[in-house]
């Protein structure tokens, strides 16, 4: 069983550094708090008077919104700032403003265009640095999709999950592992100039093997979904990456889910997306309004994650 006081000031910046039981353990503990909430105990004193900063280099809607809520209704405190509106924006040095964090505060989620930032954070402050998302992943994302998946099947071991669109995205590196940590198979339906980066397909694939789980990567959308319990897609054109962006939509166009892709899916199978989304491009309209598209859901799953999240690690 796991000590909760081992995961109290450490970082959350990879899923790759996050066992099966820690990984449960925050998601458990958002299925939790989302009970409480619903019985009406919106408030609580567990956080009073810590603060969390927000230090973002991209626009956010439910990152940022839900990090804020949280840390008020577990009795905090959230303070944002945007990049420019801190010295960091005239040429500060990361390293000085961690350390500097570290003795205004208690915890800082930053979101970024390098991982390599959110790692130099981790590396000077004395405080818990959480990845509100980086080039390379968006863990908090893909542990409220994998919450919103335990809370619709009763459980996430034995599923399959289908990636179909962008191999390059974060959301899908830290989705990836999270959910082959969890013991669902994963396949990953991308073009060849979008496959995804080999890192972490190294990871996806040792894990899938030491628990002999099906771990896939195809060009094929068809062979991707066939059978499976979830599809998630994600925007084509990320932040960051507008200057591609009629190069994606072109060699993206085959990866749309629509209503014939999720007809071969699994004839329970959910549609997933983290927003926000762009339809007509990665998903038709009809499919992310219709009945089997649980995106509303997973957005309001981010409030109650991270409320467990920042009680684990503050």
């Amino acid at each position: 069983m796991l000590d909760p006081k081992k995961l109290k000031g450490k970082d959350f910046l990879s899923l790759l550094d996050f066992s099966r039981e820690e990984i449960t353990y925050i998601i458990e503990g958002g299925l939790a708090l989302k009970r409480v909430y619903y019985q009406g105990n919106r408030s609580s004193d567990v956080l009073k008077d810590k603060v969390l900063f927000l230090i973002f280099q991209k626009p956010s809607t439910r990152t940022r919104l839900s990090f804020e809520i949280a840390m008020r209704e577990l009795g905090g405190f959230a303070l944002y700032a945007s990049w420019n509106e801190l010295q960091l924006g005239r040429g500060e040095a990361i390293s000085d403003t961690a350390r500097v964090l570290s003795r205004y505060g208690d915890g800082i989620v930053a979101r970024v265009y390098e991982h390599k930032v959110v790692e130099e954070l981790s590396k000077y402050a004395e405080i818990p640095v959480i990845n509100g998302l980086s080039d390379l992943e968006h863990p908090v994302q893909a542990l409220s999709d994998l919450m919103t998946v335990e809370e619709i099947f009763g459980r996430v071991d034995g599923l399959t999950i289908a990636f179909v669109g962008d191999g390059k995205d974060n959301v899908l590196n830290s989705l990836m592992i999270a959910s082959l940590k969890l013991g669902a198979n994963f396949h990953v339906a991308a073009p060849k100039e979008l496959s995804p980066d080999e890192k972490y397909t190294k990871e996806a694939d040792a894990i899938a093997n030491e628990m002999k789980l099906d771990f896939l990567i195809t060009e094929d959308p068809a062979e991707a979904v066939r059978g499976a319990d979830v599809i998630y897609t994600d925007t084509w054109v990320s932040m960051g990456k507008e200057a591609e962006a009629e190069y994606r939509k072109q060699i993206l166009s085959p990866y749309q889910v629509d209503r014939k892709l999720l007809s071969m899916a699994s004839r329970k199978a959910v549609f997933m997306h983290c927003l926000p989304a762009h339809k007509g491009e990665e998903v038709s309209e009809d499919v992310f309004e219709s009945e089997r598209s649980v995106v509303w859901q997973q957005a309001e799953n981010k409030l109650h994650l991270q409320k467990s999240l920042l009680t684990s690690l503050i």
